[in-house]
């Protein structure tokens, strides 16, 4: 392999040979466990302890450096010091070695990123990649390899990324304790080089893996991180958890880590266009991964709740409202189908009450009539602890149904409510891996993961949008920006922009004297509006820059000078250019619409609500682009504005194309221009379909260099 060119990343879970670098005689080491774990978890290939004493470990010779070893090595975990860190990466490079696990910690997480980036640096300038550092190891069950100083493994078929070692370690017991095997186990800790992104290209593919975990603190690389899970989510369910929600655990996150922990806001829509499923807790992560292990993939969306009590059914009901789990309701079909075994006091509809005098006998009736009902695709089955229910067959009765179920292909989950009889049902039930909880929200939760990866599979794939951008004219009126030390547009230019994106801005002109501001007023047509236009006065109306509603020319002229005097007022060494004349928008419908680049995502796009109360109202959703018409349509629907785009209280339908090809126009804009670091339209004024938008007031902010693609 040439320099420079990278592995395979299948070496990285699959290596032919492994060599613990700090491998050591002392079992209170770390690079002592990391290689008893090796050869205690099954390994076939070579191992190669390194240590510069020499010396044995568990029976195997530790070599002086790599340079003893005569073969080339796949993987060279290392765990020495932060100080000897680099030269151990340069003997690796010396062998051939393709992927560096660095256990090691102290770098970018403590501030030391500029010894982290040589490091980096020169593995991939010799054909090597980097995992870590500040990891704990890498497990993989398709080689047998539990390269971690952690606690042993319970193969299965979960796949779990973490960025935190810690959590990582005690998820491996987690796991354990909740009969949940894992295919991989891999810790990114400081993501120098390596990603989730990176591993993520090799479980998408691994037969052995059927559901990812990850959990995030930091976002690093995220344009690539966002392609590669929507490509993966589309044949594999991701669960994400993502720490740092508040700004004081996402400052706790980014210094934890030296990665940025972005805007939650941000991430939530757009992992959910990715169709990541986001879970709040890792009670919810563990539940749905293993649901997902054990459960048949859902025919359709149809679901009938089955239960002994009315109030356990009720709680179900608002439960599969917050997870959308839709209801099968279609009563006469429930009716004809459940009637012979739900007794005359009981209810047929949904939920299906067999009240508290059920035994075993009727829910096996009931199950069973949900089993062969086509129209159903799932069941919600719960139980309450009664005094008539034969108890000691509750565990049997379960076990027995949810193997008919999974034989079926009809996903099913039960929640059981009771004392110490119905506790060790449930506990005995888990071992055998049976879809069981204590409680119904966790339950219906499982299902209604199951259901929104169903969905998200079935959704089209959808070709991303594109505008035509002038680039290079657009690129001039930044350069006049730039060349005048100016980091933001001034209103003319970017109404200039927008002209040249052919978004429809309001009619304007600059007067620079009384004369041409009432010229430009009759020429417009009254009302007008008039804006000062200076680069050192940003927020215009909070100085008196601003005047609306002018009627006539005496106000044309009254207005001028009023805001003259205002804004010298405010700053006496202002440079005013002018005053911008411009046309009173009529009314319609005010939206905001931006795009920006993200620090942690790229290219990003935003709409919602706009007004002077958008950053109280704060409806807004967000969208990684490049995205397709569609899903533009979708991050609309997911504010409160969509309902008043369909039309409320008799109004007509508002242009909501207009508002789609503003979305994907600034979208484009940002992502070809690369110095235009945010563009904010607010508002966004949309009238009836087929009538247009108008884009009112243009805030478009420049970096201070070209950003780098």
């Amino acid at each position: 392999m040439s320099l420079n060119q990278k592995p395979d990343i299948k070496y990285l879970f699959e290596p032919r040979s492994v060599a613990v670098v700090g491998a050591s005689a002392s079992s209170d080491k770390v690079g002592y466990k990391v290689v008893e774990n090796i050869l205690s978890g099954g390994y076939k290939g070579k191992v190669y302890p390194i240590n510069p004493k020499g010396g044995e470990v568990l029976g195997l010779p530790m070599f002086k450096s790599l340079a003893e070893i005569k073969e080339p090595v796949d993987m060279a975990c290392i765990s020495v010091p932060a100080k000897f860190v680099m030269d151990s990466v340069k003997d690796c490079a010396v062998n051939g070695v393709k992927f560096i696990p660095i256990i090691t910690s102290g770098f970018s997480e403590v501030g030391n990123a500029e010894e982290e980036k040589e490091i980096v640096s020169f593995a991939l300038a010799h054909g090597m990649r980097v995992m870590g550092p500040n990891i704990f190891g890498i497990y993989s069950a398709n080689s047998n390899l539990n390269a971690t100083f952690g606690p042993k493994i319970q193969r299965g078929h979960v796949a779990i990324i973490t960025q935190s070692g810690a959590l990582g370690i005690g998820m491996i017991g987690k796991t354990a304790v909740a009969h949940i095997g894992l295919s991989t186990m891999s810790s990114v800790g400081n993501k120098a080089d390596i990603t989730e992104a990176d591993l993520l290209e090799y479980l998408v593919d691994d037969e052995q893996t059927k559901v990812i975990m990850l959990y995030i603190e930091g976002i690093r690389d995220g344009e690539r991180l966002v392609s590669t899970m929507s490509r993966v989510t589309r044949t594999k369910p991701i669960i994400m958890i993502k720490s740092g929600r508040s700004k004081r655990g996402a400052m706790a996150a980014a210094s934890h880590t030296g990665a940025l922990a972005g805007s939650d806001e941000i991430l939530n829509d757009i992992v959910r266009q990715c169709g990541v499923l986001r879970a709040e807790n890792f009670q919810d992560a563990f539940n749905w991964c293993k649901y997902f292990t054990g459960s048949a993939a859902p025919r359709g969306e149809n679901t009938v709740i089955i239960t002994n009590g009315g109030g356990i059914g009720v709680m179900a009901t608002d439960a599969c409202e917050k997870y959308q789990v839709p209801l099968y309701d279609d009563a006469q079909v429930i009716k004809e189908k459940f009637s012979k075994v739900v007794p005359e006091f009981g209810s047929t509809k949904n939920p299906i009450d067999l009240t508290g005098q059920a035994r075993s006998e009727d829910y096996d009736s009931a199950l069973a009539a949900a089993l062969h009902l086509k129209s159903v695709h799932s069941v919600i089955a719960l139980y309450c602890e009664t005094a008539v229910f034969d108890v000691d067959n509750l565990a049997k009765m379960i076990l027995e149904n949810t193997l008919r179920y999974r034989k079926a292909g009809k996903p099913i989950v039960f929640s059981l409510f009771g004392g110490e009889p119905t506790e060790k049902a449930i506990l005995s039930l888990r071992k055998e891996n049976a879809p069981v909880f204590e409680d119904t929200y966790e339950a219906v939760s499982c299902l209604g993961a199951i259901l929104a990866q169903y969905r998200h599979t079935l959704s089209p794939m959808e070709t991303p949008a594109d505008a035509e951008i002038p680039v290079e004219k657009i690129n001039a009126i930044l350069d006049k920006a730039s060349g005048e030390g100016r980091y933001f547009l001034l209103a003319n230019e970017g109404q200039r922009v927008m002209e040249l994106c052919g978004i429809t801005i309001p009619k304007s002109s600059i007067a620079r004297n009384l004369e041409e501001a009432v010229k430009a007023a009759e020429s417009i047509g009254f009302p007008v509006v008039m804006k000062v236009v200076s680069r050192d006065i940003l927020h215009k109306s909070d100085v008196g820059g601003v005047a609306l509603n002018l009627d006539n020319p005496q106000e044309v002229m009254d207005a001028y000078e009023a805001i003259l005097f205002n804004c010298r007022k405010h700053n006496p060494r202002a440079v005013i250019e002018g005053i911008e004349v411009t046309e009173m928008v009529k009314r319609g419908t005010e939206t905001i619409v931006g795009a920006r680049k993200d620090r942690s995502f790229g290219p990003i796009v935003m709409c919602g609500m706009g007004g002077v109360y958008v950053e109280v109202m704060k409806d807004v959703a967000f969208q990684a682009a490049p995205f397709s018409r569609q899903e533009a349509l979708s991050m609309i629907k997911e504010t409160k504005i969509y309902p008043l785009l369909l039309g409320v209280r008799g109004e007509d339908k508002k242009d909501m194309e207009g508002v789609i090809d503003v979305i994907v126009k600034l979208g484009s804009l940002v992502r070809k221009c690369d110095r235009i670091t945010d563009i904010e339209i607010n508002p966004l004024t949309v009238y009836d379909e087929g009538e247009g938008v108008k884009a009112v007031d243009v805030r478009v902010l420049l970096s201070e260099r070209p950003q780098s693609k």
